[in-house]
């Protein structure tokens, strides 16, 4: 890997560019930083065919990366399977139906290992040796177990109420995990100060500008796993809102160096309705969304009630063509339910808010039922088991017999929500 690739970073607003370091904001403006390529020169260095010679994991894209070196975490994350949804997608009504599913990515089952990778590597590079995040659960998982394979020191800040088997998922690692009696915008500003007054490396904070370059290699893998192509539409859940525009950039990067042909592509955006500022910035015809005060979700991970890249994810949605919608709790549950019943998938709650979204597009006929569809899972249903816990079937018990057994069989009916 190369750091000639890297020009340095500029402002998304006003374009003033700075040098390379752990600093996430313009100084004119105030405007989120982002890393400033060559493009020219990748297109020089890389091709499909030197591509496909190296392992298939996230780093198979190494020259889109900001990295000076090799990377030193997260070298396995990334690689997950481009699943073909038929059973889905016959439920659903439509004809060509994918699920990127990083509900099973390395090391913690979820999309963030994918930004966390890039963000420790980098923060090795710059010298840190205490890293941490504001986390609404997956990114705290991440994180911990990345910096505990890295040998960092990590400070976890989340909600004091998040799911008992996130804090159980970043405790292992021997993470130091505070709980806040607040938002995750408190969290997050709180994680601000701490940054600031100790000179830690925050991944979402001060090394935001790399830890955000990591989401571009879901949309790469998309893109490759499709033979070099991007599909007419893409679903995927907001929180931050970061993700969404990273894979609109890695379509975009794939075009401008020529290994894709076209980057067209509607980009959708799900949420729940408990906490959708993007979504309702979007369907009322706002540039800017507007927080929300108190996110009221079963999605706790897409919880962020005054997202960071709002304005960029809800412009990404109206450039593309696309659009955004929300969901109740109880439409999450039964997409839960339905993903796992027809295609084996156990995704998070934050998967249930995108099928379930998928969904409602669909019906409104914003989605096309014969174009292609990529739906984003990027968290393992593991995490968020309580969220559908009441609203399952409950197993039969009978005793070790197989007069038992045969009425049970033989008078049974599919188990069906309750």
């Amino acid at each position: 890997m190369s750091s000639s690739f890297v020009r340095g970073m500029k402002c998304r607003l006003c374009g003033q560019t700075y040098p390379i370091s752990a600093n996430n904001f313009c100084t004119e403006d105030f405007g989120p930083l982002e890393i400033d390529y060559d493009y020219e020169a990748i297109a020089e260095a890389v091709d499909r065919s030197k591509i496909a010679l190296r392992p298939f994991t996230m780093w198979r894209y190494q020259e889109f990366l900001p990295l000076d070196g090799e990377p030193t975490v997260g070298i396995h994350v990334g690689g997950t399977p481009l699943v073909k949804a038929d059973r889905l997608a016959e439920a659903l009504g439509v004809e060509k139906l994918w699920l990127k599913n990083d509900a099973v990515n390395f090391p913690t089952l979820s999309f963030k290992d994918r930004v966390v990778a890039v963000a420790l590597s980098k923060a090795k590079e710059l010298g840190f040796t205490t890293v941490g995040c504001a986390s609404t659960g997956n990114l705290a998982n991440s994180v911990a177990a990345n910096a505990a394979a890295a040998g960092l020191e990590s400070y976890i800040l989340v909600p004091a109420d998040l799911e008992k088997s996130k804090i159980l998922g970043t405790s292992i690692y021997r993470a130091k995990v505070v709980g806040v009696r607040g938002t995750y915008d408190e969290v997050n500003r709180l994680c601000t100060q701490i940054a600031f007054k100790y000179g830690w490396g925050f991944v979402n904070i001060n090394l935001r500008p790399f830890y955000a370059e990591g989401s571009k290699t879901f949309g790469f893998e998309i893109a490759e796993q499709l033979g070099w192509r991007v599909p007419q539409h893409v679903v995927c859940p907001m929180a931050g809102g970061s993700l969404i525009g990273k894979i609109q950039k890695a379509f975009g990067e794939l075009a401008k160096v020529g290994l894709i042909a076209d980057a067209t592509c509607k980009f959708h955006g799900a949420q729940p309705s408990g906490c959708s500022p993007i979504s309702t910035a979007v369907k009322n015809g706002w540039e800017s969304h507007r927080p929300v005060r108190k996110p009221n979700t079963i999605a706790k991970s897409l919880a962020i009630g005054d997202p960071a890249d709002g304005y960029f994810a809800a412009k990404v949605i109206r450039d593309s063509g696309g659009w955004a919608e929300d969901v109740s709790d109880a439409e999450i549950r039964e997409a839960m339910a339905l993903l796992g019943r027809t295609e084996g998938i156990f995704a998070e709650t934050a998967g249930g808010v995108t099928l379930a979204v998928t969904r409602k597009l669909l019906e409104q006929g914003r989605i096309p039922r014969d174009e292609e569809i990529v739906v984003s899972i990027t968290g393992n249903g593991l995490k968020t088991q309580d969220a559908v816990a009441d609203v399952l079937a409950k197993p039969a018990v009978i005793g070790p017999s197989l007069e038992e057994f045969v009425p049970l069989y033989e008078g049974a009916a599919e188990p069906a929500l309750v």
